[in-house]
């Protein structure tokens, strides 16, 4: 089945797209990841979000942030359904976010706060870990940056 992605400021969420988001995100990162955390987290109004549908279903997700004065952009929250993974999705996602980050700031240098077990993955990317492993939530986690654009 073909994969839609979407890119939607807060505002222009749909009820039912914004509904899915957070029951994707509660659904992987609360329940199967077994982790209490306050995933409603008060900065979703300043974030780009980027829906993946397959047919009617949300596949995946992610936020984007903007760079701050002088910064780098941030890219959280990024989400696969169970049963899209291995699928290349996150792969899809995760460019589609360095690209559209690209598109509107130029070759800003991007941030994340990486699982640790996905530290491969995201560096696969152009990511480099900046920092030593660190417990989020109980979680085992390292930041990551990259530093060039999608172009170098």
């Amino acid at each position: 089945m073909t994969e839609t992605l979407l890119w939607r400021a807060f505002e222009a969420l749909e009820p039912a797209e914004l509904y899915a988001l957070l029951r994707l995100r509660c659904d992987v990162f609360i329940v199967e990841q077994g982790c209490a955390y306050a995933d409603i987290d008060g900065t979703d109004p300043q974030a780009l979000h980027l829906l993946a549908f397959t047919g009617p279903d949300l596949a995946g997700c992610l936020r984007v942030f903007p760079p701050e004065a002088g910064g780098s952009a941030r890219i959280g929250r990024v989400v696969v359904a169970p049963g899209s993974r291995a699928s290349g999705l996150g792969r899809r996602l995760m460019l589609a976010a360095l690209a559209e980050i690209e598109r509107r700031h130029g070759a800003a240098p991007v941030e994340l706060a990486a699982q640790a077990h996905l530290e491969h993955f995201y560096a696969s990317l152009g990511f480099a870990r900046i920092g030593e492993d660190y417990l989020e939530d109980d979680i085992r986690h390292c930041d990551m940056r990259r530093s060039e654009g999608l172009g170098a």
